[in-house]
């Protein structure tokens, strides 16, 4: 009986674990060898494919092929030395092996030389029988460079040589993205299209281009082939929905966004999105139904959380979006979007220590914005806190240098603290720089705002009534 290839492959594989069970030595072939170190290495098992390769060179020690698995396996163990020492033996040996090019560019691209593996590359092109491939990488190294352009000539000869290569399609828009070339890829796309007029990856393309553009009439329709060539294309119909809810046709974006449901495993973008359609109409309780659903999919997708919390914010309901945001910052303590969020809500509720904390929290994780620190120093104030008020105050400054509302505030803080040098030399800063905004003295500080020397300072720069 002839056992069929891929019967031989799994005899061989069996053959050869046995072997590796009993440490009896058995011999294969030098194909044989090759299938089975394939095998584990497009199965990630690099362990098993050291053995392979060591027991096939022992048998087999004047093979090529083994030798160039073995540098294969070098190279993903950075041992790039050895891998080239190597390579420059077999170049010797078989100049016109296309894998030792290909191999000689992979060390030269971990090694960050990436001109030099294009040329590794290109002499590779001059022999090899596979084009799309040697584009393909190619490619990759002019993207590592940042040379979009010849990116994306080498991927579109990549396509050419393999017109289902949907990697390259992908990688080619990706480098017109970059270039802020829409319209252009909008033109190449049409072109592919006119070949493969049912490639629904190409009308998906075509579809995120006008989506882009803010075409949602072109963008509509092209998602509409996408689904036409594929009607279980997912991303499709997850496009087509963001289209529609742009065209406020709420009705029929969730139409799509439940498709999506019914095809593939639920996402919690397609919740998230049904729900803020049906916020849109106006149907409160579906609109929660789907953002729990959401958080219940991802509990880290932080727009989750962020939209239960801004729907009850919206409502005016701060208890219920505080009893949200801080089950999220249960989840994440380090997203500062929640952080924000429970301060502002804190403040609402008139909780000023708690709301002092989420500014402070928010400050800690990188949110510089000047509205942070400045409501972080009114709180303080409020507190009594002046010291730490004024300290937090000077760091706003080093990001917001000259800014009026800062040195109001640190020329009242100044005051409070019988600090009148500084005091008044924020005053003047304060002045100088927004004469009008004087007003935040008399809100936050109306005691030092009284006081006659103050009001003469103030009325050398305006004319108080």
């Amino acid at each position: 009986m002839q056992l069929s290839h891929n019967e031989e492959d799994n005899f061989s594989l069996d053959r050869f674990e046995s072997m590796l069970k009993t440490n009896d030595v058995l011999f294969f072939d030098s194909n044989e060898f090759e299938n089975i170190i394939n095998h584990y290495m497009e199965n990630g098992k690099i362990a098993l494919a050291k053995k392979a390769v060591k027991l096939g060179l022992a048998q087999h020690p004047t093979s090529v092929n083994l030798r160039l698995y073995k540098v294969e396996i070098l190279v993903f163990e950075d041992k790039l030395d050895l891998a080239d020492s190597i390579l420059n033996e077999l170049k010797n040996l078989e100049s016109s092996n296309e894998e030792i090019y290909i191999q000689k560019a992979q060390i030269y691209s971990k090694r960050d030389m990436h001109a030099e593996a294009i040329t590794m590359l290109e002499a590779a092109l001059e022999i090899t029988l596979e084009d799309a491939e040697i584009f393909s990488l190619i490619g990759m190294e002019y993207l590592f460079l940042e040379d979009f352009e010849n990116a994306k000539y080498s991927f579109m000869k990549c396509l050419e040589a393999d017109d289902e290569d949907y990697s390259a399609l992908y990688n080619i828009m990706y480098c017109f993205d970059f270039l802020e070339q829409k319209e252009a890829a909008i033109d190449y796309l049409n072109l592919y299209l006119d070949k493969h007029p049912y490639c629904e990856v190409a009308w998906h393309q075509v579809g995120k281009q006008y989506f882009d553009l803010k075409n949602y009439t072109k963008a509509l329709a092209a998602f509409d082939f996408a689904i036409i060539s594929d009607d279980r294309f997912v991303g499709a119909y997850l496009e087509k929905g963001k289209v529609l809810e742009k065209l406020k046709r709420y009705n029929e974006a969730i139409e799509n966004y439940n498709i999506t449901l019914e095809l593939d495993d639920p996402t919690s973008f397609a919740y998230l999105r049904i729900g803020k359609c049906f916020e849109k109409l106006g149907c409160d309780d579906f609109a929660i139904k789907n953002y729990e659903q959401t958080v219940h999919e991802d509990p880290l997708l932080d727009k989750g959380w962020i939209a239960i919390t801004d729907f009850y914010i919206k409502k005016l309901n701060f208890p219920k979006a505080l009893y949200y945001i801080n089950k999220a910052i249960n989840i994440d303590e380090e997203n500062v979007l929640y952080w924000k969020r429970y301060a502002k809500i804190n403040s609402r509720l008139n909780f000023p220590e708690e709301a002092e904390q989420g500014y402070k929290k928010s400050l800690e994780l990188g949110n510089y914005e000047l509205e942070t620190w400045i409501r972080r120093c009114d709180i303080l104030i409020g507190l009594g806190e002046y010291e730490t008020a004024i300290s937090s105050m000077m760091q706003a400054l080093e990001f917001y240098p000259g800014t009026a509302e800062v040195e109001y505030r640190l020329a009242g803080l100044y005051f409070n603290t019988n600090n009148g040098d500084k005091g008044y030399f924020h005053l003047n800063n304060a002045l100088k720089t927004d004469s009008e905004y004087y007003i935040i003295i008399e809100e936050l500080f109306p005691n030092i705002f009284e006081r006659k020397s103050i009001k003469q300072i103030i009325n050398s720069f305006v004319k108080l009534s």
